[in-house]
């Protein structure tokens, strides 16, 4: 019953509180397909204004009644100015479709950002288009989240071949991958090259790399809330393209005009096949990487801008190393979710329910097979409400969950597990704008099963010291209860699991209490933003992360009484520093990451295998006469710690008493040296693409050429200690690609 009046509280009480005098609210959308600009500027000529949210919504408070006029801008659309007159204690609804213009006006795009910076805190954040994605040099010219992830501040990605991505000292694990508002476990194919995610469908991608507010939960380093678009409104469109590592086809368009749309993807590899005849200097047999994407959706929106949305997605991946090992994993998942715009008051609710399942299975020569599957629901409701200048958010996130996994170690110890969980979480936060001050505190409640309750405190903040100069801060904690099912230790596995929270963990760590068993970490973020020029800025953050409570699975059992999970923490500590430099036929753009990160146990600190000291990435837009555009990537980075060789030895089995120790040959084992003391060498690679587009009136032909690792580079993927086989990344790899759009 309390439950029952708590959640009808939290969603009448906007409507309880009365609305404000005068208010101008409504969208702004593209002309050409109907989709909404999300961060779009909107003003009075009293120079009261907003930005558009990431639904195009936008709204401006506290007008005095009188007569306006009241534009809207964005970069590359023609701005449109019109009049209105507002009367006391009115409502004014009003809606801007923008025309795209042929030559993009540079001071437009430098006030969209500006304002942004300026109206939020915007810290730990790093917000990407698919504009900015497709300008990095991609693979047979289909731009990847994948290959822009790496380019962002605090990334790591551990290699070309099954590398995962690391976040600020955050494991896999750790960062939560969001699509329309639904978990995806593995957002990653196994080469490394490419996301679950085609770029064509999105509408925008931010990634949270810590210190993130309230209405994000569940993971204790990172957020990336993914959202994709509605398609196109007015007239069927669509995309084709093929290139040497695969192919994809794009279909949207109206299905009653101006109310309803769908949009349909798919993509899939040719590596398998593409590879034996045209790489084959890396692998006669050919690359062992295929893998197939498909997204749908459908959306109906009504007058007010109020919608609804209903997708579904299938994604999967398989590698088959012959005669070593064959992995593949499943991805499926449908949901809905919506918008509603009231009439009479100013605020938004949005909401979202899906389900989805993720399997994953492992097997190996002469081992075992591991396996792992999750799969269960997620709703959500949240509530935006806009007071004046400040925002009031808060909701409701309810997540069940069922964990199946198998796994036996190396001392052939057996591990499973199968169990069903529930996640219960409320969480509000309150923005407040005062001159140049910008406030955001928020806390989150947080209840998984049976664990004790779980406050996280939230704060944000800026301080804009002038129309240039701005100092920002954030900080909170957090909690999880998803575990891996591999070891943080290990460098290279392909085997991607996940557990719930497990109750086989020890009773104490280092002489102390362990009074939950969820693992633990605070953020604490600080920046500076430096407007140098009107096309040049500099941002500068230092992060500190202290995991306070980590899981780890126990890679060392040996008996059965030995706990299948240790306890561990550490700190993420590091600064970021971003350059910007924009123009109309150059964009230039370098950041530099300096990360510090241990793991401590029982006994040891030591450096995971993922604590990359020094990383840069360096990357330049060349846009040349006749739509010709030439784009670099450059990436620099220090060396990951690693575990050395000390020696081996013999091992005789001593099971039947007439051993003959003295003749008898054992297998060969391994000493080695204090964990992760030595340092492999530096990593550097260029990638580079030319396109040149072909347009004639609504359509467009694409051609692509490209290269990674340009100068060929043998950058090391891992070293086997008893062969002395060495294992590089991949090598000098050249694609060609085409595509159609209409």
């Amino acid at each position: 019953m309390k439950k029952i009046i708590l959640i009808t509280l939290i969603i009448t009480f906007p409507f309880l509180i009365l609305a404000q005098k005068s208010q101008i609210k409504g969208f702004i959308y593209d002309d050409y397909n109907g989709e909404p600009i999300p961060y779009a500027n909107v003003f009075l000529d009293n120079n009261q204004g907003s930005l558009t949210d990431i639904n195009g919504y936008f709204i401006i408070n506290d007008v005095n009644p009188g007569e306006y006029k009241i534009k809207a801008s964005f970069v590359g659309y023609v701005t449109k100015e019109v009049e209105i007159e507002l009367k006391n204690e009115e409502i004014k609804k009003i809606d801007f479709s923008l025309k795209k213009e042929n030559i993009k006006i540079q001071a437009v795009n430098v006030s969209v950002e500006k304002e942004n910076k300026k109206n939020n805190v915007k810290i730990g954040v790093t917000k990407i288009t698919p504009k900015q994605i497709s300008k990095i040099p991609s693979v047979g010219g289909e731009a990847d989240i994948a290959q822009y992830l790496q380019i962002v501040p605090g990334v790591v990605s551990t290699g070309d071949q099954g590398g995962q991505i690391y976040i600020r000292g955050g494991t896999p694990i750790q960062n939560k991958v969001l699509l329309d508002g639904i978990t995806i476990y593995n957002p990653f194919h196994s080469i490394g090259l490419f996301s679950v995610f085609d770029t064509d469908i999105l509408k925008n991608l931010d990634v949270y790399t810590g210190g993130f507010g309230s209405e994000f939960g569940g993971r204790i380093s990172s957020i990336m809330n993914i959202n994709t678009r509605d398609g196109n409104k007015k007239r069927l469109s669509g995309k084709f393209s093929t290139n040497t590592f695969g192919g994809k086809i794009l279909l949207e368009g109206p299905i009653s005009k101006n109310k309803s749309s769908f949009i349909i993807s798919g993509k899939s590899s040719f590596l398998d096949k593409t590879s034996k005849t045209l790489y084959t200097y890396i692998d006669t047999g050919g690359l062992p990487y295929t893998y197939t994407d498909l997204y749908s959706k459908i959306s109906f929106m009504s007058k007010n801008g109020s919608k609804v949305s209903f997708f579904g997605f299938n994604f999967n991946d398989q590698v088959n190393y012959r005669d070593v090992s064959n992995l593949g994993w499943n991805s499926v998942g449908a949901g809905s979710n919506f918008v509603f715009v009231p009439n009479n008051y100013p605020m938004l609710i949005s909401g979202q329910f899906a389900f989805s399942s993720y399997d994953m299975i492992f097997e190996e020569l002469n081992i075992e097979p591991r396996y792992s599957s999750i799969s269960g629901f997620n709703l959500g409701l949240n509530f935006k409400y806009f007071q004046g200048r400040n925002e009031l958010k808060y909701g409701i996130e309810v997540l069940g969950f069922k964990t199946d996994y198998e796994f036996i170690n190396a001392s052939n110890l057996k591990l499973t597990q199968n169990e069903n969980s529930t996640e219960l979480s409320l969480y509000g936060s309150y923005k407040i704008k005062y001159n140049r001050l910008i406030i955001e505190p928020g806390i989150r409640i947080y209840q998984y099963n049976n664990e004790k309750t779980s406050l996280e405190p939230r704060l944000g903040g800026k301080y804009n010291i002038s129309e240039n100069l701005r100092i920002k801060l954030a900080t909170g904690h957090y909690t999880q209860s998803l575990v891996s099912a591999v070891s943080d230790r290990d460098v290279v596995n392909l085997f991607y699991g996940f557990l719930s929270n497990p109750q086989d963990i020890p009773e104490t760590f280092q002489g102390e209490q362990i009074i939950t068993g969820m693992q633990q970490a605070n953020h604490l973020v600080g920046g500076i933003e430096i407007d140098l020029t009107r096309n040049f800025d500099i941002n500068i953050e230092a992060y500190l992360k202290d995991f306070k409570q980590l899981t780890n699975i126990n890679k060392d059992k040996l008996v059965e009484t030995d706990n299948n999970f240790i306890i561990e923490k550490g700190v993420a500590q590091g600064i970021d520093l971003s350059l910007k430099y924009k123009s109309k036929k150059l964009d230039i753009s370098g950041v530099y990451s300096y990360g510090f990160i241990t793991r401590e146990d029982e006994n040891i600190e030591y450096h995971p295998h993922f604590d990359r000291r020094h990383n840069i990435n360096f990357v330049s837009n060349l846009n040349l006469k006749n739509n010709l555009r030439i784009d670099c990537r450059w990436n620099l980075g220090s060396g990951f710690p690693f575990t050395q060789t000390q020696g081996f030895y013999q091992i005789v089995n001593f099971e039947q008493i007439n051993t003959n120790y003295v003749n008898d040959n054992g297998e060969l084992g391994v000493i080695y040296a204090d964990i992760n003391q030595g340092r492999l060498p530096y990593y550097h690679r260029l990638d580079f693409s030319i396109n040149k587009e072909y347009i004639y009136e609504n359509k467009k032909i694409t051609i692509n050429i490209g290269a990674i690792n340009l100068y060929n580079r043998q950058n090391i993927f891992y070293f086997n200690r008893i062969t002395n086989q060495k294992v590089n990344q991949l090598p000098f790899l050249p694609s060609l690609g085409i595509s159609f759009e209409f």
